[in-house]
């Protein structure tokens, strides 16, 4: 592996463990405690409503999302991928320590910032709007950053390392909030938990360091000599694209709602207050769920330069089928051992889906559109799937009083996106220059035409539009 390479992947790695910090830093405490200083005085007492307000705020950022990615996506495709990594990386890292300095609703008593009324919430959304359109434009910057340069065989591995930021993201979050939760004691919901929020700082400096030092993508390098940059990369996405990015949302619903029981703080929250575990623990079960997570993810992006990317897409839905219910079951015992049991069989199938996501959606795109079809797909399923499961669920154990309920909602989202892995072309090994874009060939390739390093090993220009016809 080269040095550039390398540094790739630790830019896209560090960025997005950085971003996925604060943003699930903030799903967590509003589980943990928003409910109860932002939102409580608000709904005079009732904890439930309070809950499921904290936990639309959650969601509410998520609508953002697209925003996010229209603007990443349109100067991404204009001026290059690089920019959009650093300034997506800032734009988090200041929204996230804001939300350390801010005042709650009435104050309280041993803390520090006061309160400020019902401009308390109002602020802590404007924060989390902001990060919503920072979290809408980073995922695309940094799996094209990734991939582009990478040679075909290895592609899917090469996708998975910005995967691993958020499984990095949820460990690092669980972990700081478990070590805060346990040495600040009963000072946590009084002042503690703004730490986690400061703490990320540090985080961003060192995530600008690292995305600062990276080379711009080859292929937008490729498009820039060219000068034949998109003036209207959306308008062109929709309209010649406009089925696969509805397509890419689809597929991405199942994993967004099924993770986002535990990334979006809902697990933390019923298991504490519902079930009256013990933070401290639940927070460590989370994080042991994320390492799972994490190291599956590591290894579906090798599995899947084997077998393709339809093929893991089928095996990890097809499970997740199944953990849905596992989870729910065994978390409602409040029995520890079968708690973080059932957490890491959770976190199995989650892996499997989302090591080789970000490649199929790369794939999926000719150059000129694709930071705006990337990014733009995933924010759509961001939304569909992930922006209000936490709420959803929430609502349907107050209307239910049943888990199953739960269940049945995530497995109904998992065959959304089954479904939507069947429609999608699997394009396992296409060629991502632009050059092979303008032979206009995209849309006839298929897993078995030659890739570029073989074309390029005979000598010619991949810019001959015969080229695929005489290797077939």
């Amino acid at each position: 592996m080269t040095k550039e390479r390398r540094r790739i992947i630790g830019a896209v790695v560090v960025g997005t463990t950085v971003e996925w910090y604060d943003f699930f830093v903030y799903a967590t405490m509003a589980g943990l405690v928003f409910g109860q200083h932002f939102f409580g005085p608000a709904t005079e007492g009732n904890d439930n409503l309070a809950t499921i307000f904290s936990f639309l705020t959650v969601g509410i950022s998520f609508l953002f999302r697209p925003l996010g990615a229209f603007l990443a996506g349109h100067y991404g495709d204009k001026i290059g991928r690089k920019p959009m990594l650093v300034i997506t990386l800032l734009l988090m890292g200041v929204a996230t320590f804001a939300i350390g300095l801010l005042p709650t609703y009435n104050g309280v008593e041993g803390d520090w910032f006061g309160g400020i009324g019902v401009a308390a919430p109002i602020a802590l959304l404007f924060l989390r709007i902001l990060q919503g359109i920072s979290a809408g434009g980073e995922w695309g910057g940094a799996v094209l950053m990734a991939t582009e340069g990478a040679p075909t065989k290895i592609r899917g591995r090469m996708g998975m390392f910005p995967q691993l930021g958020v499984p990095f993201g949820m460990l690092l979050a669980s972990g700081m909030v478990a070590l805060v939760t346990a040495l600040t004691g009963d000072n946590f919901l009084v002042w503690g938990w703004r730490i986690p929020f400061l703490f990320s700082i540090v985080l961003v400096v060192i995530g600008f360091i690292v995305r600062h030092s990276v080379e711009e993508s080859p292929v937008y390098k490729e498009i820039e000599e060219r000068q034949q940059q998109a003036s209207a990369p959306i308008a062109t996405l929709f309209r010649k694209h406009g089925g696969t990015v509805i397509l890419l949302a689809l597929l991405f619903v199942g994993n967004n709602a099924a993770g986002y029981m535990t990334t979006g703080g809902y697990i933390q929250n019923y298991a504490t207050k519902g079930l009256g575990m013990d933070v401290t623990f639940v927070m460590l079960a989370v994080l042991a769920a994320a390492a799972m997570w994490a190291l599956v993810t590591y290894i579906s992006g090798f599995i899947t330069d084997k077998i393709g990317r339809k093929k893991m897409f089928f095996i990890g839905y097809g499970l997740q089928l199944i953990t849905v219910w596992v989870l729910f079951a065994m978390v409602n015992t409040a029995q520890p051992a079968l708690v973080l049991i059932g957490l890491l069989i959770y976190a199995i199938p989650l892996g499997i889906q989302y090591g080789p996501i970000a490649t199929w959606f790369v794939e999926s795109f000719p150059a000129s559109v694709r930071f705006s079809g990337v990014s733009i797909g995933y924010a759509l399923g961001a939304i569909l799937g992930g922006a209000f499961a936490p709420t959803i669920a929430a609502w349907l154990m107050q209307s239910f009083n049943n888990v199953y309920a739960i269940s049945t909602y995530l497995f109904i989202a998992t065959l959304i996106s089954l479904f939507a892995a069947w429609k999608l072309k699997d394009r396992t090994g296409i060629p991502l220059t632009h050059a092979f874009e303008e032979t206009g060939m995209f849309e006839t390739w298929k897993p078995g035409d030659p890739t570029k390093e073989e074309y390029e090993a005979l000598g010619e220009t991949v810019t001959d539009a015969n080229w695929v016809a005489d290797k077939r």
